[in-house]
């Protein structure tokens, strides 16, 4: 028999704040990355964990991940589950419910049906609240409940989705950090250091291989001041392609152009703690 404490939700709960279109750059990079994944599984699973206090990001998830088919008239056959810890804001969310969108109550565990492993989970401004040495147990975790081919994205952004930073990881480990910004609104690339995730946030110190590569990403983005001339995105290209020769960037110009930047997570790793080698 299952004891209460053993089914209880893992996980604390969040502040919730959530806004219409917060998630967009993210979702627009999840789609790209696991579009060929979507497009072949028969009925993909993607988890929105954590989605807030609104369901917002759970509904348009679904028709982001949706339009990732192999055309309009042939849309991705993916399901949404949103998943909240706090049984309040599953009550809420219940009635935006619709065919392929369901809302449960859980935390960390995952709570999906039978042996459903999904293709994603997305945990997006969920462990910022969390202490640093708790991301390695976190991300196992979570990884453990992925589907062979999927994915995990964990990162955080601002209220209005101008500025993201996430952590993509497979079932074996960690790969790639993606900065993704709105370039209108950019005076530097550090100015992304206020929204790296919580692996990373306090390694933002000399010494550490993240404070090194915004650094480099500041100087490069002053050495291209003159194709501000062109606009911001071309300065940004050009700020990707100096960066390219010291740090492995693992995308090219047609991701450069949406305002991102993806470097191999090995690189950036923490250089001490339980994220060292990780």
């Amino acid at each position: 028999m299952t004891s209460r404490a053993a089914s209880r939700p893992v996980g604390t709960v969040t502040r919730g704040t959530t806004n219409p279109n917060r998630l967009r750059r993210m979702d627009r990079w999840i789609a790209h990355a696991l579009g060929p994944a979507l497009r072949a599984a028969g009925a993909p699973v993607a988890v929105d964990l954590g989605y807030g206090a609104a369901p917002w990001t759970a509904v348009e998830l679904l028709g982001r991940l949706r339009a990732a088919g192999p055309s309009p008239s042939r849309p991705a056959a993916v399901r949404v589950v949103g998943i909240e810890i706090d049984p309040a804001r599953v009550a809420a969310a219940t009635p935006y419910a619709r065919e392929g969108l369901v809302f449960r109550h859980g935390g960390f565990e995952v709570p999906l049906p039978g042996d459903v492993r999904p293709t994603l989970i997305r945990a997006a401004n969920v462990l910022r609240q969390y202490d640093e040495e708790r991301v390695a147990g976190v991300w196992e975790r979570l990884r453990g409940r992925l589907a062979p081919d999927g994915l995990l994205v964990e990162g955080t952004c601002d209220e209005i989705g101008r500025r993201h930073v996430w952590v993509a990881l497979g079932p074996e480990g960690p790969r790639t950090v993606t900065f993704a910004t709105r370039l209108g609104s950019l005076h530097r690339p550090s100015d992304l250091a206020e929204r790296l995730p919580k692996a990373l946030i306090h390694r933002n110190v000399p010494g550490e291989p993240v404070h090194a590569f915004l650094r480099d990403a500041d100087r490069a983005w002053a050495a291209a001041s003159p194709y501000a001339a062109y606009g911001a995105r071309q300065r940004w290209i050009r700020t990707a392609r100096t960066l390219r020769a010291d740090w492995p960037l693992t995308d090219r110009e047609t991701r450069w152009r949406q305002g991102e930047l993806t470097v191999r997570w090995e690189a950036l790793a923490p250089s001490s703690g339980a994220l060292a080698g990780v």
